[in-house]
């Protein structure tokens, strides 16, 4: 394998580090040899995350940003060296565990030291009193939730990417799952953390139900994307494995009835523990058979828990969606969204086609999300090369809703596929912001957010980037991620 045959996309961005020998020598020092590596085909496979768009990439020969140093910490004091290393010789330094992210937050724009924190794995605790289960920021989350399944709990948080997703990920980009209307969204579910500050500092936070003891510091690591700090465990609330689960589908004549529906459901203080409307295109493609539906918007629910509670939640899921026009179409549709759920094949398919693919997530209140989704279909549909755009709402709330959008098209003559890409993803923000919605709901802001950050927070992002200068002075902290600082050799 050589390089030469790779063409780097962010190359411009990229900056030597001098004095590469000794610093691996240095790493050596710290974690050993068998836990640090300069090969070439160690470092390959660190030049991207799951965003989607780098399919098409390596079917091109093209990687995304080119790692220095992959190393694989085992411990607290490892890290903690490490990031004392990289300031003294102003390295950038970018947290990677399972890689499934989709917005470039674990691509190393800048080169330097990549983090794998695969060895951070381990199941510490569960308080089957308090409901909690303390675990390492490493650990896959399919394996957590065995574990948990198997004593009888489950943390409700079962995001598409599961199996392939890591606790420190989901706590780095705000991750919510599939069950997250019962459940919580994992800033719900964490009690407490450990965290290694840029300078190599460790500091914890307490589990805690709750506590009235001033601004709460441990929630801006949640949602960081390793830019502020590098967790390494976390303790998070569990629940007794559900005694029923009832399975519902309802069809509705528009996308307004069946947000109308849901959000009466909601009023009542009633929360399935899976909500998913499709809207007319993605029923037509995920549910064909199903002639109900036939040029309606297909909703599943899922109510589970204790029988009482599942049998009372139902009951009012049916009346709401009743009330609203909805038609019945049974458990066959929930039945196949079960079995289904984690296929993703338009990410191993379309690159073949050379078909640019990707969804964005966003977050609106009640009273703009149908507006959100029609001016992003409208605003969308006028970019030339585009070839489809659907939508479906996977995550509700009393007060709004979370819409997921999944277009695909291809780059006119003479545009690149990075040109086309950029197109579509800044006609869906432009369009979100202009109608009112925010930007991300649950797979957070790498690259290709980064840009946007300013409009959505507005003058609130000059004290967000106080805190990160604060924090992290030399910007080694995965730079490049949310606040769009550039990189100068460790330089403000």
């Amino acid at each position: 394998m050589d390089f030469k045959d790779f063409e780097l996309i962010y190359k411009e961005n990229r900056s030597e580090i001098k004095n590469k020998s000794n610093i691996k020598l240095k790493l050596i020092e710290i974690i050993g040899e068998k836990n640090v590596s300069t090969e070439e085909v160690d470092l390959l496979a660190y030049t991207k995350d799951s965003t989607l768009i780098g399919f098409n990439w390596t079917i091109q020969g093209l990687i995304a940003g080119l790692p220095d140093f992959i190393t694989w910490p085992e411990n607290v004091i490892h890290i903690s060296e490490i990031l004392k290393l990289a300031n003294l010789e102003k390295i950038p330094v970018i947290p990677y565990a399972e890689g499934s992210g989709c917005v470039g937050g674990a691509i190393p724009i800048y080169g330097g030291i990549i983090l794998d924190m695969k060895k951070f794995n381990k199941i510490l605790d569960i308080n089957e009193k308090n409901l909690t289960v303390t675990a390492q920021a490493g650990i896959n989350g399919m394996n957590l939730e065995r574990f948990l399944e198997a004593k009888g709990y489950t943390t409700g948080h079962i995001p598409q990417s599961i199996r392939m997703s890591s606790l420190g990920g989901w706590i780095a980009h705000r991750a919510a799952g599939q069950f997250s209307t019962k459940y919580g969204k994992i800033e719900d579910i964490v009690l407490g953390m450990e965290v290694v500050l840029p300078d190599g500092k460790l500091i914890n936070f307490k589990t805690i139900p709750r506590a009235s003891t001033g601004p709460q510091l441990d929630k801006l690591f949640i949602g960081g994307e390793g830019t502020l700090g590098i967790v390494t465990k976390a303790t998070l609330k569990i629940w007794p494995y559900p005694e029923k689960r009832s399975l519902i589908s309802y069809a509705f004549p528009t996308f307004e009835d069946s947000l109308e529906a849901i959000r009466q459901i909601l009023r009542e203080y009633i929360f399935p523990a899976v909500i998913r409307i499709y809207d007319q295109f993605e029923t037509m493609r995920h549910f064909p058979d199903i002639e109900k539906a036939k040029d309606k918007v297909m909703v599943v629910f899922i109510c589970e828990g204790i029988k009482k509670l599942v049998d009372l939640e139902e009951d009012i899921t049916r009346e709401k969606c009743i009330k609203e026009s909805g038609i019945d179409c049974g458990d066959h549709p929930v039945e196949h969204w079960l079995k289904t759920r984690f296929r993703v094949t338009e990410t191993s398919t379309m690159p073949f086609y050379k078909i640019v693919f990707e969804t964005v997530e966003v977050a609106s209140l009640w009273e703009n999300a149908a507006n959100i989704y029609h001016t992003v279909l409208e605003s969308m549909n006028k970019v030339k090369g585009l070839l489809m755009i659907t939508a479906h709402v996977s995550h509700f709330y009393p007060n709004g809703v979370g819409i997921y959008f999944s277009w695909g098209g291809v780059p006119l003559k003479g545009n690149t596929d990075l040109d086309f890409y950029q197109e579509c993803w800044n006609t869906t923000i432009k369009a979100v912001l202009d109608a009112g919605g925010s930007i991300a709901h649950h797979h957070g802001i790498g690259i290709n957010r980064a840009h946007w950050m300013d409009q959505e927070w507005g003058v609130a992002m000059n004290t967000m980037r106080k805190i990160k200068n604060l924090l992290d002075p030399k910007n080694i902290l995965n730079p490049g991620k949310l606040y769009v600082r550039t990189w100068k050799g460790g330089d403000n």
